[in-house]
């Protein structure tokens, strides 16, 4: 039975379909002269009066596309739990390590990059000497500091908090102020308690040089009884820490950031 074949196809086994010449009109605004093939690229072929396809709009882009605009200039230290002394905590107590902070201050003083410190402070106190160190090496630094208490600046966090150029407190965070205790085991004599009477002026005489607050009225603070409930001292909440002259203002991440910038277009720190 004879096979079926299609009009105009040859008789002749094998014989190929001559393949009709397609002719792409010229477009005006194109570069003429493209072959004809697989890898030309696609004409428009729109009858006559069609404008060519606009160019595509740049847009700019988002604020997630943006690329980043370098590292910040102010460096952060975070002063959280127990401030940790010469004998090591119990692995379960979040502390604070002098001999981490101390070296942490030194790079940030030697940086040429970073031109202002900010501390970040939520301890409930801890070793007196150490805490001291860290407030004496942030005091001594040369770039401009502020300093933001939040949840608690207790007991040694006072000085550390008051040692900055200014300082800042949130509205619910809280400050202990209570005498020197020690730990362990303490020997009954006269000159036990001429010590801590001589650690505690320690403590009082740099916050009283680094604050608004009067060495009278600080040890007021100190000795009041039947605020707290297993301990003599007083409680500071937001707005009491600025009343009494401990703390410059009540505020937080803006403004204290805002006080860092003002300190380095000024040219220096902050006069107190």
């Amino acid at each position: 039975m004879d096979r079926y074949a299609p009009p105009g196809a040859g008789s002749a086994a094998g014989a190929e379909r001559p393949q009709a010449e397609v002719r792409v009109p010229e477009i005006p605004g194109l570069p003429a002269g493209i072959p004809d093939g697989g890898d030309a690229p696609a004409r428009h072929e729109g009858g006559e009066g069609d404008a060519a396809a606009p160019e595509a709009e740049l847009t700019p882009p988002s604020a997630g596309d943006r690329p980043a605009q370098g590292k910040s200039p102010f460096q952060a230290l975070t002063v959280i739990g127990q401030i940790e002394g010469h004998v090591s905590l119990p692995s379960q107590n979040k502390t604070t390590r002098y001999e981490h902070v101390l070296p942490q201050l030194i790079a940030i003083e030697q940086d040429p990059e970073v031109q202002g410190l900010i501390v970040l402070l939520n301890t409930v106190g801890g070793d007196v000497e150490a805490g001291l160190a860290i407030a004496e090496m942030i005091r001594s630094m040369s770039k401009p500091t502020v300093s933001v208490v939040l949840g608690g600046g207790h007991s040694i966090g006072v000085p550390i908090a008051v040692a900055v150029d200014r300082s800042f407190i949130v509205s619910t965070a809280t400050m202990t102020i209570h005498p020197i205790r020690l730990s362990g085991m303490v020997i009954g004599i006269p000159q036990t308690y001429e010590y801590l009477d001589k650690m505690q002026d320690r403590v009082v005489h740099f916050v009283v040089a680094n604050s608004r607050i009067s060495q009278e009225r600080y040890r007021e603070l100190m000795f009041r009884t039947g605020e707290l409930a297993r301990d003599v001292g007083t409680i500071l909440v937001g707005r009491d820490a600025v009343r009494e002259g401990l703390i410059h203002e009540v505020g937080g991440m803006a403004q204290a950031l805002a006080s860092l910038r003002a300190m380095v277009r000024q040219g220096g720190r902050h006069q107190r």
